[in-house]
């Protein structure tokens, strides 16, 4: 069939690295192993369904068995952008790597660039301005926060510009017009994203909300996105793909609360939808678990997860695909930082129609995923190397 009347569910779950990446040395990670550690330190995985897909037959992965039949594809993709961030992660999956890495801010942002954007968001200065723990640099500086009205600025070993403040002292929609001026100014040293951390509750029992909203550079050039709706295929991105993207190439964006909430959505649409591309970021593996080194949660989210990935393929028809896949790693064990981690990504497929037990093998680039998508939605792929005749017949 021309791929026109197909529905693809490509899912992120956001940081499931598989394996340290060759070069993953130059950036601090060596032996990183996102699946194996967390399921080492929080003793197993019970994932029936992951498993059944072939996650334990992926080369490199050690800690989970191999099934023996498995009833989808399996495999593995390496990054060649020079980064571990999820905007370029994203696009690379979606046939626009890299070839320049985004600038980092190790030693915080500079005085005078921080002193211009205050001036033009009308707040009276910053606290902290270093890398940090999100969860951990709200502790540190909310009542500081409370008292003088300053925002909490912080990045990390990503090229972001991250602005946390309390939804009642500060306000949301405050918060958000500070952001929006920031990137404004930042865009002058092409910060990756600016990103809204808002928070609620008091000293001691402080949580983050789901009203992150990131403000990204755009991608610098056409995406697989960006073709599809071009074609008239149908794009629905799920949770913070419409930020990665900033907008482009989508029909419909929905936003969403965490992972449940996210496969919420992609089962409604998995009822609904007549055909396309459903594009699920599933943040909270990232943010919950990794970042916040907790490999014993990472072990919970995956089961809770695998259980709703059970209930998406009895809701697939015909011809329909899911592809699973991550943007890269978080080690839930590496201790001495609470980054990102350079690590290869897998690549699970499944649906009625794809041929069982298919090993992928390593794929070079990430884009070879957005260049199946495109084929399979009766597109000619400009980037990557389609793996669409290996998944189906």
């Amino acid at each position: 069939m021309s791929g026109s009347g197909r529905r693809i569910f490509l899912l992120v779950l956001d940081s499931l690295g598989v394996g340290a990446l060759p070069d993953a040395d130059r950036f601090g990670d060596g032996g990183a192993h996102t699946l194996d550690h967390l399921v080492q330190a929080a003793g197993g995985l019970d994932a029936p369904h992951l498993l059944s897909l072939g996650l334990g037959n992926i080369a490199g992965v050690t800690a989970l068995p191999g099934a023996s039949a498995t009833r989808g594809c399996f495999g593995r993709m390496a990054e060649v952008s020079a980064g571990k961030d999820t905007p370029t992660g994203h696009w690379e999956m979606m046939g626009c790597p890299l070839d320049w890495a985004f600038p980092t801010f190790p030693q915080g942002f500079d005085a005078e660039l921080l002193e211009r954007i205050a001036v033009a968001a009308g707040v009276p200065g910053w606290l902290a301005n270093h890398t940090a723990s999100g969860t951990v640099v709200i502790e540190q500086y909310a009542e500081e926060h409370r008292a003088t009205g300053k925002p909490i600025v912080y990045t990390s070993a990503d090229s972001v510009f991250q602005v946390a403040a309390h939804v009642d002292w500060f306000g949301l929609e405050r918060l958000h017009e500070v952001c929006e001026v920031a990137r404004g100014i930042l865009d002058e040293v092409k910060v990756g994203r600016v990103i809204a951390r808002p928070f609620e509750g008091e000293a001691g029992a402080f949580r983050r909300t789901y009203d992150r909203k990131d403000w990204s550079v755009p991608p610098p050039s056409e995406t697989t996105l960006d073709r599809l709706v071009a074609a008239g295929r149908e794009v629905v991105g799920v949770g913070k793909i419409e930020d990665l993207f900033c907008g482009r190439g989508l029909t419909r964006a929905i936003h969403t609360e965490g992972n449940a909430d996210g496969m919420r959505v992609t089962l409604e649409l998995a009822d609904t939808l007549d055909a396309g591309l459903v594009f699920v970021n599933l943040v909270d593996f990232d943010s919950l678990f990794g970042h916040r080194r907790d490999p014993v949660g990472y072990r919970g989210a995956l089961e809770a997860f695998d259980a709703e990935l059970g209930s998406l393929l009895e809701r697939l028809r015909p011809d329909d695909l899911v592809l699973l896949t991550a943007d890269h790693g978080n080690d839930p064990t590496f201790t001495a930082t609470t980054d990102h981690t350079r690590e290869y990504v897998p690549i699970l497929a499944a649906g009625p129609g794809v041929r069982p037990g298919t090993d992928l093998g390593t794929r070079s680039t990430f884009a070879d995923l957005g260049a199946t998508v495109e084929e399979a939605l009766g597109l000619a792929p400009t980037a990557g190397t389609s793996f669409l005749g290996e998944l189906v017949p």
